[in-house]
């Protein structure tokens, strides 16, 4: 199956589109049959075992709702008459009572399913999106840390690049949850492309990333994802300098300084750390752009582009912990040059 983020193959679970249910007008609707307003049973009509708490249910002719506002002759009178002639009798009420009850046992085995975690929501109020590549070691904290700080209507997807460390064979053993989706790759093909997969996986109101190797805690993602829920932004980067940084290499910080002036120069923006992991985007915004970009030159590209549209952009501070290179950290001098370069394209969104 092809990687639809565009960057080469990838093996996956946790695919929970459905088919949309089609429903057909009646060519006529005026030949449809007369539908008789039902009463409710009361408690004498119901045995004592079957009572349970009735609901309001609305029931609304499909006919009717096709009429036009003008009045019509003789024709519609005759069948509202014809309506009215139905008598309330026909109706019997233990039958009624059967299929409520039948219903209601419906709704309990599904709500039992999604206790369960074996069925999905088709609505989250967070998506938080971990791209991973050869983190065995931290990844299982990341997750336990997410699952302890989040609301419970978040999910979680978890997308292995290719990782050659155990992690995806970990990943495999997971129990299979309706909150958590895994996407297990063959081979690497960046953050970026890790990333843009998993957007068009998700489904929640808001999107934010979170990084697999600890150096950002997902307590401080919290931060960077309220703004949004609260409907004061549509973005928010999560800086790593507006309260001071523990990077201990002036290197990286002066890296990170220089391309964040860049970006500001190009976009307009006024950020302090456009190269942050920490951020989070309303959903449908983010859905809605096309991103090309497989490594990481997502930042500068999703950056870019962002500043483009009309969206109110934030910055809060976020805690960061910094790691070396023989802990496993990857972004190299390369991936500077390549930035530079995407500033320029992306330049104008």
């Amino acid at each position: 199956m092809r990687d639809l983020a565009g960057c080469g193959k990838f093996f996956g679970s946790g695919d929970f589109d459905s088919p949309d249910l089609l429903w057909k007008e009646p060519i006529d609707p005026s030949l449809s049959p007369p539908v008789p307003e039902l009463r409710m049973p009361t408690e004498s009509d119901t045995p004592a075992d079957l009572m349970f708490s009735p609901q309001a249910v609305a029931i609304q002719d499909r006919a009717s709702r096709k009429a036009p506002l003008a009045p019509a002759a003789t024709t519609e009178t005759a069948v509202e008459e014809h309506r009215e002639s139905w008598s309330l009798d026909l109706v019997d009420p233990i039958d009624d009572v059967i299929r409520r009850t039948e219903e209601t046992l419906d709704f309990i085995a599904e709500a039992s399913i999604a206790a369960n975690n074996v069925q999905p929501l088709d609505h989250y109020d967070l998506t938080i999106i971990v791209p991973v590549y050869n983190e065995r070691e931290t990844l299982p904290k990341v997750l336990e840390r997410i699952d302890e700080v989040m609301p419970r209507s978040t999910e979680v997807i978890v997308v292995d690049d290719g990782s050659s460390d155990g992690t995806s064979q970990w990943l495999a053993r997971l129990a299979p949850r309706a909150n958590r989706t895994i996407i297990r790759r063959r081979r690497n093909h960046g953050k970026g492309s890790a990333v843009r997969l998993a957007i068009r996986h998700s489904r929640g109101g808001v999107v934010a990333i979170q990084d697999a190797d600890l150096e950002y805690d997902p307590a401080t993602l919290l931060r960077v994802v309220w703004p949004i829920l609260d409907g004061n932004a549509d973005v928010v980067y999560g800086s790593r300098y507006l309260d001071g940084c523990s990077d201990p290499s002036w290197l990286h910080r002066f890296g990170n300084w220089t391309l964040t002036k860049l970006s500001n120069l190009m976009t307009g923006l006024r950020l302090t750390d456009m190269e942050t992991c920490h951020k989070a985007f309303e959903g449908e915004m983010l859905r809605g752009i096309s991103l090309k970009e497989c490594r990481f030159g997502f930042e500068p590209e999703i950056t870019a582009k962002i500043a483009a549209r009309d969206v109110r952009v934030l910055e809060v501070s976020t805690h960061y912990d910094s790691r070396g290179y023989d802990e496993g950290k990857k972004i190299g001098w390369k991936d500077a040059v390549s930035a530079l370069a995407c500033m320029w394209i992306y330049r104008k969104g």
